[in-house]
């Protein structure tokens, strides 16, 4: 069974990680998908192309870099001139940061909420617009467990990540009547290339928190995106899921 099929998805930071996991999980279950990269290389066209004819669904790259509103807005006008309905957003696309608050810059600060907060925030105010039309629409932000605990070294990533968590649950009290789903994901320690930025004993520390003893796979955050975008989550807004093996604090 094809839980997205037919449905029309929107995908930020489709190059790597959790995204490229998110962008495959999607076209495997049936969806069509506008797959965003900062900018186009020729692995990630290849990549979109084999995924494409592998799944049979229509992938379009879209090039825009979240720093910028006009980039943005240009990126969101590629999608309107397509005519076709945005069924499913999903804001992944993120920077991580390790460093005490007394060594946080000030540039730090305004580059991790940049990413991490405004690029959604904007993102998500032009694409509610075209969901509202539909009175139809899922959207499904990553956040992070740092933005719900409090982690050593965290504070700017953390803090940049519980904005989103807030985000998303007054989006949710604000769109219920148009049939618009808003959650968030709130991964763990996932393989990702965004563990090199983290020291190997703090990864060694949180592995040992999580009830499953083990680090997470790419895939578990992505099959969770999926349920959150399907028909099958249809009575779930406003949550935040924990995907992060049992961490315990």
């Amino acid at each position: 069974m094809l839980v997205l099929e037919g449905k029309n998805a929107l995908i930020t930071g489709c190059n790597r990680g959790i995204g490229a996991a998110i962008l495959e999980e999607f076209a495997k279950n049936g969806a069509n998908i506008w797959a965003h990269a900062r900018k186009e290389t020729p692995e990630f066209l290849e990549k979109i192309k084999n995924l494409s004819e592998k799944y049979k669904v229509a992938i379009e790259p879209i090039y825009f870099d979240l720093e910028y509103e006009e980039a943005i807005k240009s990126g969101v006008k590629q999608i309107i001139q397509s005519k076709k309905p945005v069924d499913i957003l999903v804001n992944n696309a993120g920077i991580t940061l390790n460093t005490l608050f007394q060594l946080s810059s000030t540039k730090d600060l305004y580059q991790q909420f940049n990413i991490n907060f405004f690029a959604p925030f904007i993102l998500t105010q032009y694409i509610v617009k075209l969901m509202t039309k539909y009175k139809s629409g899922s959207i499904i932000n990553i956040s992070s467990t740092s933005g719900i605990d409090a982690n050593f070294g965290r504070s700017v990533y953390g803090s940049s990540k519980a904005a989103l968590i807030c985000m998303s649950k007054v989006l949710a009290t604000e769109l219920g009547n148009n049939n618009i789903r808003v959650n968030c994901i709130a991964p763990g320690i996932i393989e990702t290339e965004m563990l090199e930025h983290m020291e190997p004993s703090v990864i060694e520390n949180a592995i040992n928190k999580t009830i499953l003893r083990r680090k997470g796979l790419p895939e578990d955050v992505a099959n969770t995106a999926v349920f959150l975008a399907s028909d099958e989550s249809s009575y779930i807004t406003g949550q935040v899921l924990r995907v992060d093996g049992g961490l315990t604090r």
